[in-house]
């Protein structure tokens, strides 16, 4: 008896549909690192609050700002990116500084909100069971309560005495100074950092 197995397998990769020219295209647009300046780059907001881009002779009507080095550097290698699902790279802001004025409070509007990271000032509460912590703190916006998970990477040290906290929601705390808390609000933290 003849073995037909391999007949029966489905052609998982169609080659028909495979464009090895569009592929390398998009391979050197994704390696070539550009630079956006003043002299290249046009923002502007558009009405919904989002950010557009006029880039050479390309026009983007929405893109994204994200930073590259978001806790030690926020201010440059700023990646300007598409808004689609890919968020292919368009380029990169070097130094934020080096932008006109109004450009760079767009950005630094942008990048709050992507990077909203409220601060802790004063931990109030904070009890661990079955596997969960949970926080009751003051922020710079107010009071807050939230929910973390006891083990993995919740509570990590971004430098120094600081840390940031991520709530089992992906909601990012910015705890800037272990030691400006009291020695009682401390000792709440024993068990998580």
């Amino acid at each position: 008896m003849e073995d037909n197995r391999e007949n029966e397998m489905p052609n998982l990769l169609d080659l028909e549909e495979f464009d090895e020219e569009e592929l390398k295209r998009e391979s050197e647009e994704v390696l070539q690192m550009r630079f956006l300046t003043s002299e290249n780059a046009e923002f502007r907001r558009t009405e919904g609050g989002f950010l557009a881009l006029k880039l050479e002779d390309k026009e983007y009507d929405r893109v994204g700002v994200y930073l590259t080095f978001p806790l030690t550097n926020p201010e440059e290698f700023i990646s300007i990116r598409e808004t689609d699902e890919k968020a292919k790279e368009i380029g990169i802001i070097q130094s934020l500084k080096d932008m006109k004025k109004d450009v760079q409070e767009m950005v630094r509007e942008q990048v709050r909100l992507r990077y909203f990271m409220p601060v802790i000032r004063k931990v109030m509460d904070v009890k661990d069971e079955y596997g969960y912590a949970y926080w009751h703190v003051m922020t710079d916006f107010g009071t807050c309560r939230f929910t973390t998970h006891m083990g993995g990477d919740a509570v990590i040290n971004i430098g120094g005495a600081r840390y940031q906290i991520t709530d089992i929601d992906g909601n990012r705390y910015e705890l800037p100074d272990l030691y400006a808390l009291t020695v009682m609000e401390r000792k709440k933290l024993d068990l998580f950092i």
